[in-house]
């Protein structure tokens, strides 16, 4: 190609050539017969991904900070993504049912029991059936918070659950009735656990990482309400009560839902009369029996502190 003296030539094409650059070809087979052999060798090895799609290579050991910004990072840029400023955040039990399914488990129980009579196993399944028919109000309890939080109609603020069935199935259920957007936080288990299919799409996430989750679940919560539940809603109680006695997280509303049933878990008195807690930390947390009761304490606590939960009352 000739080139006039001082003319600008024009841009390059930022991906096409006129004439193919050498390594665009693998070297021809009439110059080594093994070529074609020792390229599939060297390009199928998982040295040769790239490093962002060598899913071995991120799942090792050394790479385990990584993995930990990754679950920190998907979840916080969704979230900020929706608008998602506050959330409330409701734990309870996978196994809490909903009224109707634990009242045909327990005509199922009784009929056993009736057909067996004397049946241990047969016995104790009517007894557990007659304790779950007993629970499965907080259900409806569940169910109505996520509405009453849902219809509030504040778009920065959103239920959010652990993703899971029962108790926090109940809570995002509600939301989902009033047509509100609504998050749940699942997390990856040996045994896969299916997320509920009440939260919104695109704001179900999937953890690694338990401590992850529990620090998504915190980051935004503006209360924590705990309906019935096992060893996992302790943990997430238990943890954000840690967190708020010792001012690691700023104080927020905590209710516990079904007073009975939380001071058979747990003695709060007894564990300040043991001088393993303080008197101000029995203080952290109430007691509620209804969604609305548990929803007016909520809103009655920010407006104590001087923290207007709703957009309409700042």
């Amino acid at each position: 190609m000739n080139h006039t003296r001082n003319k600008v030539p024009p841009p390059a094409h930022p991906v096409e050539r006129r004439e193919p650059l050498p390594w665009e070809q693998p070297k021809s087979a009439s110059e080594d017969a093994d070529t074609a052999a020792r390229l599939r060798a060297i390009m199928q090895h998982p040295s040769y991904a790239e490093a962002d799609r060598d899913v071995d290579f991120l799942h090792t050991d050394a790479n385990r900070g990584l993995r930990l910004q990754l679950d920190y990072l998907k979840a916080e840029q969704t979230l900020s993504a929706h608008g998602i400023e506050r959330t409330i955040v409701i734990f309870g039990s996978t196994r809490l049912r909903e009224p109707d399914t634990a009242r045909r488990e327990l005509e199922a129980a009784h009929r056993e029991a009736a057909a067996h009579p004397g049946d241990v196993a047969r016995t104790r399944a009517l007894r557990l059936a007659e304790r779950r028919m007993d629970l499965s109000r907080y259900y409806d309890v569940g169910r109505e918070l996520g509405r009453l939080v849902g219809a509030a109609g504040d778009p920065g603020l959103v239920v959010m659950t652990g993703g899971g069935p029962g108790g926090m199935e109940a809570a995002n259920r509600g939301a989902c009735d009033v047509g509100a957007e609504t998050v749940g936080l699942n997390i990856k288990l040996p045994r896969e656990q299916y997320p509920n299919p009440y939260l919104t799409p695109g704001l179900c996430l999937q953890f690694h990482y338990f401590a992850l989750r529990k620090l998504h679940f915190m980051k935004r919560a503006a209360a924590i309400v705990a309906l019935p539940g096992g060893f996992g809603t302790l943990d997430e109680l238990f943890g954000a009560l840690t967190l708020i006695q010792t001012r690691k997280a700023a104080p927020i509303p905590v209710v516990l839902i079904g007073e009975a049933y939380w001071r058979g878990v747990f003695d709060a008195d007894f564990l300040a009369e043991a001088g393993s807690i303080d008197a101000e930390d029995c203080e952290l947390f109430w007691y509620a029996e209804t969604a609305q009761e548990a929803w007016s304490g909520i809103l009655d606590w920010h407006a104590q502190n001087a923290s207007p939960l709703l957009a309409t009352d700042r």
